[in-house]
């Protein structure tokens, strides 16, 4: 139940990162089009551009998790032993999920001063308000230590059982 729901939740928000950068494109290619031929470019694209990157990134912390999308070396692993290679896999989980609850503390209070404050990006004609961008960061990294939580707990059953970690299924559908 945990796991379906935690699959949905990734997807969804993989597939909001992707429409981001897609509505990206556009306004990126109507700032250089305004620039170049109307000498007149689309305000505020920098700024958009800056907190929308953050924001894809952190939404697709999930869904790369996992997937397995996230960065692994394979060649010393693979000549070591089914239960060897698992109990790295949970050591490796054990510090993303460190790592991943070490950002979720550290952006606490920068996003309860953005929310607080109305903290803004940007000059001018164009304000882009940071909160949503702050508020990415923590919620994504919360969903990507979620996900090496249960990464660990897979690939510690699997270091136990000796079986292999066929309960580690990606939201592909794919078996690690």
């Amino acid at each position: 139940m945990i796991t379906r729901f935690n699959q949905w939740v990734t997807r969804t928000l993989l597939v909001a990162a992707a429409l981001l950068a897609f509505s990206l494109s556009f306004l990126v290619c109507a700032d250089v089009i305004g620039r170049v031929v109307f000498n007149n470019p689309v305000k505020g694209t920098k700024e958009i551009v800056e907190i929308s990157i953050v924001i894809i990134c952190f939404l697709q912390a999930g869904y790369a998790i996992r997937s397995g999308g996230m960065l692994h070396v394979d060649v010393v692993t693979g000549l070591l032993p089914f239960r060897a290679r698992a109990a790295l896999v949970v050591l490796g989980a054990l510090l993303g999920v460190f790592f991943f609850a070490l950002i979720v503390w550290g952006s606490l209070e920068p996003f309860a001063y953005a929310w607080r404050e109305g903290e803004y990006e940007g000059e001018g004609a164009l304000r882009v308000p940071v909160w949503p961008a702050r508020l990415a960061v923590l919620a994504g990294s919360v969903l990507a230590a979620f996900n090496y939580v249960l990464l660990a707990i897979e690939a510690a059953l699997a270091t136990l059982t000796g079986r292999p970690m066929g309960a580690m299924v990606d939201v592909g559908g794919r078996i690690h």
